[in-house]
């Protein structure tokens, strides 16, 4: 089982065969996935998790990866 949001070898082989605006549009399309993975599995602690600071740990992961694909979104809008 691989974890939500990691890149597929297809994906991997699609990135290196890019180039120029394309690399830059897949790569970040790919980084907004990624990003969405961690924010599940940092869901997935918060609700589940009894440790006090991995829970804090999570609820910053989820509010910064949030943050980051809101800038990621943003560079799309700029290709």
């Amino acid at each position: 089982m691989s974890m939500p949001g990691m890149m597929s070898g297809d994906q991997m082989q699609q990135l290196e065969s890019a180039s120029g605006a394309a690399f830059d549009k897949l790569f970040l399309e790919l980084m907004i996935v990624h990003h969405q993975g961690a924010i599940e599995m940092a869901e997935t602690e918060i609700a589940d998790g009894s440790n006090p600071e991995a829970v804090a740990l999570a609820q910053k992961i989820k509010s910064d990866q949030t943050a980051e694909i809101a800038e990621i979104q943003a560079l799309l809008q700029t290709l």
